[in-house]
């Protein structure tokens, strides 16, 4: 049965005496500053947080209100209480778009942590005795997720059946608060510094080309062939930015432009398009990973590979990080510290070392990841 403390002062002690009632929510719960109540509930406040979080997180108070369920005004109204409450504005309002004050984005973060702990303790009491809980969201590249992750998500599955996945597959950053994403997979350098972030594990950036392609135009065994090459393209989805073609030798790093008339903002689509035949390409290694494996890609320039790309587990950064959130990440982590698609280049140089075309090329030596990542607490 639930029950509520009855707060009396008793002026004697200086204390609360309490006593326990049955009650029906937590919307009659009433604090005490001392000898003199507040004059609101408990759940007013936390409501008025909720609502402030939401607003902030949508830049909308029509849209948190439906997705709090709550009449389309009365976001404005409890935002409006809640200011002359703390007799600070948190927020400036146009037509268009809220921009937090100094004091609402500290406020901001407040409301976070005590949210966030809120909702840790009550998946504590009604799961005790039980592992992590609730609904957790997931964004990451394609490519990991359909390569990597998802065909071993059933072992996740069985050792965590309370929680609800949602995994996205994107190659853009999204933006984790306004996508109400719990935590992301990313790959590369860390775009948002206000992001904190787990580094999970590292894959190589190959060099490659079709069997076909090397037939007609020979292997290149030094930047300077390059010249009479074509590539396949990858632009950035964030910015539309053609990547140049980057090598790593004794003489440090070299961007080299290439000439090509195809370009793909996929990353398995550019890597098939290698394959088929199309240029060369510079693609991470676990995505040609099956495609080096059979002998559909060779590997070219394997001394001047590129340095390899970090991916990291990113959070916001007031926010708690929730059993949830931190049993995926460690599972991730560990899946990719045993998958041999990232595990250092064996199998692109074993293939490159074992194709007649490549067999007389130097063996590509290791090269640091140049990412770094914050790392969480275990």
């Amino acid at each position: 049965m639930d029950f509520l403390q009855d707060n009396c002062y008793n002026p004697d002690h200086n204390l609360s005496v309490v006593s326990m009632r049955p009650y029906s929510g937590i919307a009659n719960i009433r604090r005490f500053d001392g000898r003199r109540p507040i004059g609101e509930t408990g759940m007013d406040r936390l409501q008025a947080m909720e609502v402030f979080t939401k607003v902030v997180e949508l830049n909308s108070f029509s849209r948190a209100a439906e997705a709090l369920g709550l009449p389309p005004a009365s976001a404005t109204t409890i935002i409006q209480k809640l200011e002359s409450r703390l007799n600070v504005r948190l927020m400036n309002r146009t037509t268009r778009k809220l921009k937090l004050t100094p004091e609402g984005a500290e406020y901001y973060e407040t409301c976070v942590r005590v949210l966030a702990a809120i909702e840790e303790g009550e998946h504590a009491v009604v799961g005790s005795g039980k592992g992590p809980r609730g609904k957790l969201r997931i964004d990451m590249p394609g490519s990991l997720g359909k390569i990597i992750v998802v065909p071993q998500i059933a072992s996740f599955r069985a050792m965590y059946p309370d929680i609800d996945l949602m995994i996205g597959f994107s190659d853009r950053d999204v933006d984790l608060v306004e996508d109400s994403v719990d935590c992301a997979i990313r790959v590369g350098p860390l775009q948002d510094s206000s992001l904190v972030a787990r580094k999970l594990g590292s894959t190589d950036i190959i060099t490659a080309a079709s069997p076909a392609y090397l037939e007609r135009h020979g292997v290149p065994r030094s930047l300077a062939d390059l010249d009479g090459h074509t590539t396949v393209h990858y632009f950035s989805s964030r910015s539309g930015r053609t990547l140049d073609l980057t090598f790593v030798g004794a003489d440090g790093t070299s961007e080299i432009k290439m000439r090509g008339s195809l370009a793909f903002n996929d990353a398995e689509a550019h890597v098939l398009a290698g394959v088929d035949g199309a240029g060369i390409i510079q693609a991470p290694r676990h995505i040609a990973h099956a495609h080096l494996a059979s002998g559909a890609l060779v590997e070219v320039l394997p001394q001047l590979r590129p340095r390899a790309k970090s991916i990291s587990a990113v959070f916001p950064q007031s926010r708690h990080v929730a059993p949830k959130v931190r049993v995926f990440v460690d599972w991730v982590a560990g899946l990719f510290s045993e998958c041999p698609m990232l595990g250092g280049g064996v199998v692109a140089e074993r293939a490159a070392a074992n194709h007649p075309m490549t067999a007389s090329l130097p063996v590509a030596r290791r090269v640091a990841t140049d990412e770094r990542a914050i790392e969480l607490a275990a």
